[in-house]
């Protein structure tokens, strides 16, 4: 048995290497570069379904409107994701149905299928010093919010989102396929 085994691996020595070598550059882009992502929920509909499978880079700059998977601050060992709507020191204001970001109205074209659906605001008028007693985003926090705004576990319940809990910025998806692509 011994003698068998040397033989294959003297004969398939460059394979085998070729193979472990391969396997070694996919875990460590799964470690230091990519993580994949399922979406649990609806909180990020009608952008993100439920079971989407998804990929998020763990080395992009997180900005404005971008997705991000996190570890969730009110269920241990689960992830949610959401979407960036404050970076640190921002200040951020709902009136009206309207973001104000720094006293700077901004669109949220996202959000235009359900805000047809609705017969009031989709989202509730708040403030940061509503919600927190402060009026801007803390460093090394984000505030982020879901797409299905009555539908979500977002900033508005859990709090701030500190910058270690964050597990990438979601930016391709995979599945389904009519979701394949760039967001």
């Amino acid at each position: 048995m011994k003698m068998k085994l040397k033989t294959f691996i003297n004969k398939n020595k460059k394979d085998l290497i070729w193979f472990v070598s391969m396997f070694s550059i996919l875990i460590a882009l799964r470690v230091f570069l990519f993580s994949p992502v399922t979406v649990s929920g609806e909180s990020m509909m009608p952008t993100l379904v439920d079971r989407e499978k998804m990929i998020a880079s763990k080395v992009s700059t997180i900005e404005r409107f971008d997705i991000i998977p996190f570890k969730s601050p009110d269920k241990p060992g689960k992830n949610y994701i959401k979407r960036v709507i404050g970076l640190p020191g921002d200040k951020i204001e709902y009136k009206d149905d309207v973001l104000y970001v720094n006293g700077k109205a901004y669109e949220e074209p996202y959000l235009d299928e359900y805000k047809s659906k609705v017969d009031t605001f989709l989202t509730e008028d708040f403030s940061l010093e509503s919600l927190y007693g402060v009026s801007e985003v803390p460093e090394n926090t984000y505030f982020v919010l879901g797409d299905n705004r009555q539908n979500s576990n977002d900033s508005r319940a859990i709090g701030f989102i500190e910058k270690e809990e964050i597990l990438g910025v979601s930016k391709v998806s995979l599945w389904p396929l009519d979701k394949l692509g760039l967001h």
